[in-house]
């Protein structure tokens, strides 16, 4: 059975992104010929195309598509299992503390479970150094498969949690966030079709996986930005009901009746036996 190097799955990932043996080559630092030579000698050693190559350009043959999902997530595995020691070691803390645990939640979501867990495993008996890691949209699941997060808060259906272990920790409706002005906001609920068609206000859109969806609302790339479009009369956007606690006093919450519920998770991946960790889930699961 052959085996791949770390050095060859960058080199193969970089042209099956780029689909271009020149802007790969920039983009790895090095010639061409090299990088070329490189990806044939792959295929060969594999015994399988992974490029289609012609005048047109090259692009990625069945094999090349199932190496290019499986390459990026042994590439994950590599670059978290060397985040992970080093931060075992204490070698990424500016204190050294060997004792600390790395917690990814997307930002302003969640807060008051998060306050509460915060507090309570401080009350723990040797209790680790919790540094908590503001996401994006749906990037948890990014963090945890590369190593930057240890656990993560994370919400069914808009995150995946495929290849992590889990515990259901809360469960709550969705709230139409819209400036305080606007007609809709008058309503004592709205519905999901209330609020996807609303010619003077978008829905908010959001980066997922490094894309935004097609659609007329504005690219969000952080809370603060969506506050204030949706205070400007810019946008409205749909949200856990836990996001009431960062509204301005110029939005209004309004419930969406037939949104799915929004179930949040503590999640870490499925290999871990850190007991810190296990003492972490452990805690959130009592609240």
């Amino acid at each position: 059975m052959e085996t791949l190097e770390t050095r060859e799955l960058r080199y193969f990932m970089a042209v099956a992104e780029e689909l271009h043996f020149g802007r790969a080559a920039e983009r790895l630092g090095m010639a061409q010929p090299p990088l070329s030579r490189a990806i044939q000698q792959l295929e060969r050693r594999l015994g399988v195309s992974l490029l289609e190559r012609d005048r047109r350009g090259v692009s990625l043959t069945g094999a090349g598509d199932v190496l290019l999902h499986e390459g990026r997530a042994a590439l994950d595995a590599t670059t978290a299992a060397a985040r992970r020691t080093r931060r075992a070691g204490g070698a990424d803390s500016p204190s050294g503390s060997r004792n600390r645990l790395v917690l990814a939640v997307k930002a302003a979501a969640s807060h008051e479970l998060l306050q509460k867990l915060l507090h309570a495993y401080a009350a723990e008996p040797d209790a680790a150094e919790i540094e908590v890691l503001p996401s994006g949209m749906c990037e948890q699941e990014e963090m945890l498969r590369d190593g930057r997060a240890d656990v993560a808060l994370m919400h069914a259906p808009f995150n995946s949690l495929a290849g992590f272990d889990s515990e259901e920790l809360l469960t709550e409706g969705q709230i139409a966030i819209l400036p305080a002005g606007h007609p809709l906001a008058a309503r004592k609920t709205l519905s999901l079709a209330d609020v996807s068609d609303i010619p003077d206000l978008p829905l908010a859109r959001w980066p997922r996986h490094g894309e935004y969806t097609p659609g007329p609302g504005p690219e969000i790339h952080d809370q603060t930005q969506l506050a204030q479009l949706i205070a400007l009369g810019r946008t409205a956007a749909v949200f856990p009901d836990s996001a009431r606690a960062w509204l301005w006093s110029e939005h209004t919450a309004v419930p969406v009746t037939d949104a799915p519920p929004v179930v949040t998770h503590i999640a870490w991946p499925a290999h871990s036996r850190s007991l810190t960790l296990a003492g972490l889930v452990r805690t959130a699961t009592r609240l």
